[in-house]
């Protein structure tokens, strides 16, 4: 199996962690998104999105970062995505809520207008206000991602157990390191992504994260939480 990734992508490191920590092995084909490559019409012919990561199985392509942890855990019947109905419907919940509203808001509306120039609004008005509504917006879903999905106890998000919903929450929140987030108000966040950076394979799958976005911004001023 081929994955067409980069190894600074939020969606793409979901996968990465999942594959390394699964021993799944995959042909990596970087997709370069820094030259633009993902708009070529080679790579637009693969995903006409022109967006990573795509997973190729033979004559079998999918996109989409959640589609491609599910079909991964389940060619190997991962405990990561249970095969008990309800079990398994609480993972798709954490992750269809993952990818709506707090992606939304916390990626796209206050960190990504901020770091990457081609999502700054032209406007500097227009600016402003997006991060600020992304800001307001990303407060409430940290809260209820605080106190709620995670909780007093549990060690992940569905419970004690690591599964899908983890490797893929735990990469958009990290996008909040780059702006240099404060979290302590939200302590189990804290706990549980300290349990997620604990994994043998974290430091490596997010090695061009810390040295291509996070170092390079260390020294700007940014709106944060």
């Amino acid at each position: 199996m081929k994955l067409y990734y980069h190894p600074v992508s939020t969606t793409s490191r979901p996968v990465v962690l999942f594959a390394a920590e699964s021993k799944i092995d995959l042909d990596y084909q970087i997709v370069d998104l820094f030259n633009g490559e993902q708009y070529q019409p080679e790579y637009a012919a693969i995903n006409p999105s022109r967006q990573v990561p795509v997973l190729e199985d033979g004559s079998f392509r999918l996109t989409e970062s959640s589609a491609i942890l599910k079909y991964l855990a389940d060619k190997i019947s991962s405990p990561a995505y249970p095969s008990d109905l309800q079990k398994r419907a609480r993972v798709n919940e954490r992750m269809d809520w993952l990818n709506t509203g707090f992606y939304r808001d916390f990626s796209y509306g206050l960190l990504y207008p901020q770091i990457f120039p081609f999502l700054r609004r032209p406007d500097d008005n227009v600016q402003a206000g997006t991060v600020s509504w992304g800001k307001d917006k990303a407060t409430v879903w940290l809260k209820v991602l605080d106190e709620s999905l995670i909780g007093p106890r549990n060690a992940f998000l569905c419970g004690d157990d690591i599964t899908l919903a983890d490797y893929l929450g735990s990469m958009m929140v990290l996008g909040g390191e780059v702006i240099r987030c404060k979290f302590e108000t939200y302590p189990n966040i804290c706990r549980w992504l300290g349990n997620m950076k604990a994994l043998k394979s974290w430091a490596k799958v997010n090695e061009a994260f810390y040295q291509y976005v996070v170092e390079p911004n260390n020294e700007k001023e940014f709106v944060r939480i």
